[in-house]
């Protein structure tokens, strides 16, 4: 299955192909894959036109037919499952058992924003607290906030973008979105779907776009709602710039996994082995530190190397592959240069650690100084490092120590332990008996400190993208 020799971008609902400037290569031989047409300025610009024009007939869209839309994508997602699973391997390198997986949570998110559009309530509340406000009732309800926009990452084309699209179809938001330019086919093949339905026109533009070019998606104020998910040095720099509409940010972390003395060694090996390198370890929330209790450190350590060691590496698109390329040659270059300067700071190298190309070996690490950048930044790479402690208290405070606070997990079999990690650790959520790297598209999403602000979930971003309206009533005296 091959891609196209080229896509158009989406503008208003529409199709348009004005160029192919955009190379998509494919991730692990290097070569050019396709070619997408690039938005400029110009088309932006018409396109949040589009957008805010769009901002009423969205909102007069009653619920059944929001649902309507969602339900044809989560149909049509399902029938072109692996066209889709496809694209992410060639333009994302993601091996194709994780492709597929993606493309499993992009129908889910979808179903349940579908799910969510007949439901977005509000409340009739009693106003009458004190006798000046005898006679006066209230009630509220959540109207769309109006045109969004959004910024998605490279990692998950598909579900990511699906993140901020869907809650937006569902609550009644038109929206403009720049997919990564690495990774555009996925969020154009969503586009391909959205221009099947019925939607008003100017509803949805999605628009590759080079970053330089791009200032419109932050600094436009007819957008009304800034979702992005990307570093942390851009994302703190589009909130500085984006005026007076609220932001969202999801930027990442370097996400700890507690081992403590009471744990299955065999049962953590296994899901810390798939939460450090599923998808070669480009996921926000990977496992990239590993704290283990001295009593089972050694044991624990043999077996992960083990296991660790035993992963197929190779190409993405045969199904043995666990470990495909990184995004880039660039990437691979930058966090290989990470693991040698953690050896070279003192760090033990356990295993991996080589580099050909955009592939870097599954690699472990133990003895690494906190400050290397290995431990203290995001990774986003197949690397994780090992450090032992003996106080679970100890252990909770290293978690803490760090910068970002995006998800953390706690093997632990001690409910008092969990319910302190649950009421202490300074991330966004705490995963107990797993790692921090599990997450199910329902639920509330997003992290702290460096990791950002708001959440997504598709019931927690119709919160964003929604404000409250409130109507007094006033009974004159007598009726």
């Amino acid at each position: 299955m091959e891609l196209r020799e080229t896509y158009p971008y989406y503008l208003a609902n529409e199709a348009v192909a004005p160029n192919a400037d955009l190379e998509v290569t494919n991730k692990y031989t290097g070569k050019v894959a396709t070619r997408v047409a690039m938005a400029d300025a110009q088309a932006i610009d018409a396109a949040i036109g589009a957008a805010d024009a769009a901002t009423r007939p969205m909102a007069r869209m009653p619920a059944y037919a929001r649902q309507q839309v969602l339900m044809h994508c989560v149909r049509r997602f399902t029938e072109r499952a692996e066209e889709l699973a496809h694209a992410l391997c060639i333009e994302a390198g993601k091996p194709i058992r994780d492709a597929r997986g993606e493309v499993s949570r992009l129908i889910d998110t979808f179903r349940i924003a579908a799910e969510e559009s007949v439901r977005i309530y509000g409340e009739v509340m009693p106003l009458d607290i004190s006798p000046r406000a005898d006679g006066y009732t209230g009630q509220w309800k959540r109207v769309p906030i109006g045109a969004c926009s959004f910024i998605a990452p490279f990692n998950f084309p598909l579900n990511l973008a699906a993140h901020k699209v869907a809650p937006a179809l569902a609550v009644g938001c038109p929206f403009v979105l720049k997919p990564a330019s690495m990774t555009p086919i996925g969020a154009l093949l969503i586009g391909e779907v959205l221009a099947e339905t019925d939607l008003p026109a100017g509803a949805f533009s999605i628009l590759p776009a080079r970053r330089d070019g791009a200032d419109l998606f932050t600094t436009d104020e007819r957008l009304k709602l800034l979702s992005f998910t990307g570093s942390p040095a851009v994302g703190w720099d589009l909130k500085a710039r984006a005026g007076k509409k609220p932001v969202v940010l999801e930027l990442g972390g370097n996400a700890a996994v507690i081992v403590d003395e009471d744990t299955d060694v065999w049962d953590a090996v296994e899901r810390i082995v798939f939460g450090a390198f599923y998808q070669s370890g480009q996921s926000c929330i990977g496992v990239q530190r590993i704290l283990v209790h001295d009593a089972l450190y050694e044991r624990f350590r043999d077996a992960l190397v083990a296991r660790t060691r035993s992963l197929p590496m190779g190409d993405p698109l045969d199904e043995k592959t666990f470990i495909g390329p990184m995004i880039s040659e660039k990437e691979a270059t930058r966090l290989h240069g990470w693991i040698e300067d953690a050896v070279a700071a003192g760090g033990t190298l356990l295993c991996g650690g080589r580099r050909d190309s955009a592939m870097l070996e599954a690699t472990l690490l133990e003895n690494v100084p906190p400050h290397e950048e290995v431990v203290c930044r995001e990774a986003f790479g197949p690397v994780a490092v090992l450090s032992r402690f003996e106080d679970f208290d100890q252990a909770l405070a290293e978690v803490n120590a760090s910068a970002f606070g995006l998800q953390a997990g706690i093997f632990t079999r001690d409910l008092y332990k969990a319910q302190k990690a649950w009421d202490e650790l300074e991330v966004g959520g705490v995963v107990i008996g797993d790692v921090p790297s599990w997450r199910v598209d329902h639920m509330p999403y997003g992290g702290v400190k460096e990791s950002g602000l708001g959440r997504e979930g598709i019931r927690f971003a119709i919160e964003d993208m929604t404000e409250i309206r409130l109507l007094v009533t006033r009974r004159p005296p007598g009726v």
